[in-house]
């Protein structure tokens, strides 16, 4: 089944251009069942690519999925045009009242701030109030599970001497979550950060388990037992040639920066890079949206407000 998207978002023609399935809002509403509901907090600078790169996963499931896109109005966006949050986003007053099964919250380049520094700070941590009431499963991407940590158990970052950057290798710790089912016992998957998460930390202000870490990266993916929170620090969602955006446009803007390790066939910036995380990152996003989500979520997401005790958020 597919996803269902507004006709006119950019990233529909896109992905129809790949042979994803996707469904328009108007075919959609003829079809009579109950639908999962998602929404994408978009954090990144370069809206529509993350729009494309994240529907691309998640319309390689069996289920159709309505998604919702959210911004942060306390925010101005330099890199997306006004028409296009006002016609495609919705604003935080809009979201408030409804219920998801399933939130995104992805990455954004505000790293080396902290995070009471981030002028939307205020209000992303309304949204991670909100979601315990109103979603049943989030996935937090990069700066997003950092910044979810941060706010929820008080886990601070460390900044890394340099900027981890390139394709890692990373090993499954634990097999048996149904959020690495299909993996081998280790995976590769793009990471691009200036900071990190000390093992230590999580260990001792949270119950939330390692599900997957590297020599390099440190932690990699970990999450509740319950998979009602999911935080990942990679970038599997990545495209063939967003590291290498990245990095071209370091090297415009005089940063010297590191060419991405493990990228670039014999570091050459020139070449085309190899996608080698493309089933790791289909695998992961089909194994959330089915297992943290679909397999759990109560029919009536409203019910999530009476079972906020059950699920152990108070």
């Amino acid at each position: 089944m597919p996803i269902t998207l507004d006709k006119k978002l950019p990233a529909v023609d896109i992905l129809r251009s790949e042979n994803i399935f996707v469904m328009d809002d108007v075919r959609a509403t003829h079809q009579d069942i109950r639908p999962m509901n998602v929404l994408i907090l978009n954090l990144m600078p370069t809206k529509v690519a993350t729009e494309t790169q994240l529907l691309r996963l998640l319309a390689n499931t069996p289920l159709q999925i309505n998604v919702d896109f959210l911004y942060m109005a306390s925010h101005e966006s330099k890199n997306t045009a006004a028409e296009h949050l006002e016609s495609f986003y919705k604003t935080f007053e809009d979201i408030k009242d409804n219920y998801y099964d399933g939130l995104i919250v992805t990455g954004a380049p505000v790293e080396k701030m902290d995070f009471e520094e981030v002028d939307y700070w205020e209000e992303l941590t309304q949204v991670f109030e909100w979601s315990k009431r109103h979603v049943f499963s989030t996935l937090h991407l990069c700066w997003g599970a950092q910044a979810g940590l941060y706010h929820r158990y008080g886990i601070q970052k460390v900044e890394l001497c340099d900027k981890l950057s390139g394709i890692y290798d990373q090993a499954v710790v634990r097999p048996e979550s149904l959020l690495m089912r299909g993996f081998d016992d280790r995976f590769l998957a793009p990471h691009s950060r200036y900071t990190d998460i000390p093992l230590k930390e999580v260990l001792e202000k949270s119950n939330l388990q390692v599900i997957a870490r590297g020599n390099e990266v440190g932690l990699s993916i970990i999450a509740s037992p319950d998979m009602r929170e999911v935080y990942s620090f990679g970038h599997l969602e990545y495209d063939r040639d967003t590291l290498a955006k990245e990095y071209h446009r370091d090297v415009k803007a005089g940063l010297d920066p590191d060419v991405p390790k493990n990228y670039f066939d014999g570091d050459d910036a020139n070449t085309e890079p190899r996608i080698r995380w493309n089933l790791a990152a289909t695998t992961f996003f089909s194994n959330w949206i089915n297992y943290a989500v679909y397999q759990e979520t109560p029919y009536r997401l409203e019910e999530l407000e009476k079972d906020i005790s059950f699920y152990g958020y108070l």
